[in-house]
């Protein structure tokens, strides 16, 4: 809802620009679209290998 609402405060301001944010906020969303793919599956990885790493603890009743 905030965004909506600056989007008409710069809709106010500056339509130029608004429209301009209108039209290029689709492909920046795509463009980012695969780093946020990777990151998910990076922090996926990364949660596995601690997991791993802790393990033992777990097993001889050191975790929570």
């Amino acid at each position: 809802m905030i965004k909506f609402l600056l989007w008409l405060l710069l809709l106010v301001f500056c339509w130029p620009l608004a429209i301009l944010a209108l039209i290029l906020y689709p492909i920046v969303w795509l463009i980012t679209l695969p780093f946020r793919l990777v990151g998910i599956a990076v922090e996926g990885v990364f949660a596995f290998l601690k997991s791993l790493v802790m393990l033992p603890a777990r097993v001889l009743g050191g975790g929570r």
